[in-house]
């Protein structure tokens, strides 16, 4: 954020926020001494202070004044309290909204019938509100702060899937999927290095992986190409882009390179790791003397404006003989979208991009992210007749550089 007006604009809405928060943090701690207040109000505002100084400096400093993995921690920290904030005043507002409402009730009908909160036994109304809204920010902020230490640590989901028509060679065919590195994100090269250990040690015939190697520049990858070589499958191992591998979301050029430039240098990663990039076409996979075919294309995106760069017409082009297709497409939006009505006879489809959002509840039966309110297919297996989706949560991270709830994954599909 380096635009002056676009800072002042955030600063003014932290500082309202804060301001607003401040009115629980008084009703809670009304009770307490004049010293006690003061303690409190002198840590509340001097985390205030703190936050929006580090705030200017995340915003105007530049890259080289602090380190990166610096600058990602304190984004995620200034953001955390952010958002914690927020939770808390939903909270206060109702309870200003329901006081608001008592008082004009006590005005319109001029009557004892509704009682004054002073006269309430016990804890107020107010009171729990506040401590409550004040518990549940809290409780946000230090699950935030938690997760930091969930990005590394690898979730391997194993699925099995059946299908009647899928070549008997085929049969017991496992297939491991990545998807979501983002390289430019990772701070710790050892706890990357176990997680592909962790993938080679599941021995899969198949390694698929559906984009978003990179944050913006292929750059990003040279410190890790020589533990990504490292994955190796009897069949091979085959990728395809994601919306962020364009690098669509930075200012070109940069050192010199242009955007074309970086997809073209991007390109040749995929290749230098060993890897079959995908773009809009198809191969053909053989096993005991039966033959699949295996899809690739580019984004495409149903939701916002994310790219559609993909051709499904050019990869499912000749496709039609064989008797059971994949598809890698990166993002899960695109089965709805098109997959699932032109291409019926599309018969796996494998993505990622969601991440899950990083954050999120999963146990046996229940399963919720806020991602779900953007995407329908968010985390998962998803089936609509023979059809099936399965959207991998990300083996990196973007942005918050942690994981809530929401493990990176190692997918393990069994075809049966």
């Amino acid at each position: 954020m380096r635009s002056p007006l676009g800072a002042f604009i955030f600063l003014t809405f932290m500082f309202l926020l804060d301001v607003y928060v401040f009115q629980a943090v008084k009703t809670v701690s009304h009770s307490g001494s004049p010293k006690t207040k003061a303690i409190i109000y002198s840590i509340y505002w001097g985390i205030t202070v703190i936050t929006i100084i580090g705030f200017l400096i995340f915003a105007f400093g530049g890259p080289e004044l602090l380190p990166r993995k610096l600058r990602t921690y304190l984004f995620a920290i200034i953001m955390g309290f952010f958002l914690a904030k927020l939770v808390a005043i939903i909270f206060i507002l109702v309870d200003d909204i329901r006081r608001a409402i008592q008082w004009a009730v006590g005005k319109i009908f001029s009557s004892n019938s509704v009682a004054a909160e002073g006269n309430e036994t016990g804890i107020t109304r107010s009171v729990f509100l506040s401590w409550l809204s004040l518990a549940l920010g809290g409780t946000l902020f230090t699950s935030l702060i938690y997760g930091f230490g969930n990005k590394y640590k690898y979730d391997i989901k194993r699925v099995q899937l059946s299908y009647d028509n899928l070549p008997k060679g085929f049969k017991g065919m496992k297939i491991l999927h990545i998807s979501d590195i983002h390289s430019g994100s990772f701070t710790d090269k050892e706890a990357v290095h176990h997680g592909v250990k962790e993938i080679m040690g599941e021995n899969a015939d198949l390694i698929l992986f559906t984009g978003d190697l990179v944050n913006d520049k292929a750059t990003e990858m040279d410190d890790y190409l020589d533990i990504f070589n490292q994955l190796k499958a009897p069949m091979g191992v085959y990728s395809t882009l994601g919306n962020h591998d364009y690098g669509d979301y930075v200012r070109w050029p940069i050192d010199g390179i242009s955007k074309e430039q970086n997809l073209e240098n991007l390109k040749g990663v995929h290749a230098n790791l060993g890897w079959r990039l995908l773009m809009n076409e198809h191969v053909v996979l053989e096993k005991n003397g039966d033959q699949i075919a295996l899809l690739g294309i580019e984004n495409w995106g149903a939701k916002a404006n994310f790219p559609k760069y993909g051709r499904m017409d050019l990869a499912h082009s000749g496709t039609g003989k064989y008797p059971f297709k994949i598809l890698l497409s990166h993002d899960p939006s695109h089965w709805e979208a098109e997959v699932k009505v032109k291409y019926s006879d599309i018969d796996l489809m494998l993505s990622g991009h969601t991440h899950g959002m990083q954050f999120g509840i999963e146990i046996p039966g229940f399963k919720w992210s806020p991602a779900q309110y953007v995407y329908k297919q968010w985390a998962g297996l998803y089936e609509d007749a023979k059809q099936k989706l399965y959207v991998n949560r990300g083996f990196g991270f973007l942005g918050y550089p942690g994981r809530v709830g929401i493990l990176p994954e190692i997918t393990v599909i069994e075809l049966v």
